[in-house]
């Protein structure tokens, strides 16, 4: 199991989480950071070529699993930004009140044990008028997709990382403090229960 979490799943989640049309995603929302940047489940360093580096001040990046880091240190790199790489999960983010004008995550709140209490952190370490960038799949509106999203996701967690199919993005932030300004919901390409993406700035 060791060997399947540290070196192949790394491989799996780098492959799944680039593809075509999630690149697209984090294409349109990423070059939005600016300021103080803290990037939550960073994880193999994706959307480091699409920061726009003349806009950002500084960048730390989240993420427990270390095993994901020597692929995000060859990206930080190749996109020539300086990035701070802590290995820790978001439940308790190191970090003061207001430290960051933006805070990045994307494809990162299905699998943090702890989603409501990362998001209050997030919400915590958020200086006043910064936002918050969000992509991330969750509970899709048709009651059949979410009925197979409930069915799958006991056993898709335990292959994913923890990965869950059904979870509410939108109620997600609403309850951990945010106020929603933009977003966009609609499925990538790909079977239904996986890729319903909701995107966006909250604040």
């Amino acid at each position: 199991m060791a060997f399947y979490e540290n070196q192949i799943l790394p491989l799996l989640i780098d492959c799944a989480c680039g593809m075509k049309a999630v690149r697209r995603e984090r294409e349109k929302l990423i070059p939005q950071a600016k300021g103080r940047v803290l990037e939550v489940g960073i994880g193999t360093g994706l959307n480091l070529p699409h920061y726009d580096a003349s806009r950002i001040e500084s960048l730390q990046g989240l993420d427990p699993a270390c095993a994901m880091h020597a692929k995000a240190k060859q990206r930080m790199q190749t996109a020539g930004l300086a990035v701070e790489l802590i290995p820790l999960s978001a439940e308790k983010i190191p970090a003061p009140d207001a430290s960051y004008d933006t805070v990045v995550c994307t494809f990162t709140l299905c699998s943090i044990p702890d989603a409501a209490a990362a998001l209050h952190e997030m919400r915590r370490v958020l200086a006043p008028g910064g936002r918050l960038l969000f992509c991330e799949h969750g509970r899709a509106p048709e009651p059949e997709v979410q009925r197979w999203q409930d069915r799958l996701t006991p056993i898709w967690k335990q292959l994913a990382g923890g990965c869950h199919l059904n979870r509410d993005v939108p109620a997600m932030l609403t309850a951990g403090g945010f106020t929603i300004g933009d977003m966009q919901q609609h499925y990538l390409k790909g079977p239904r229960p996986m890729t319903w993406v909701s995107s966006g700035w909250a604040s």
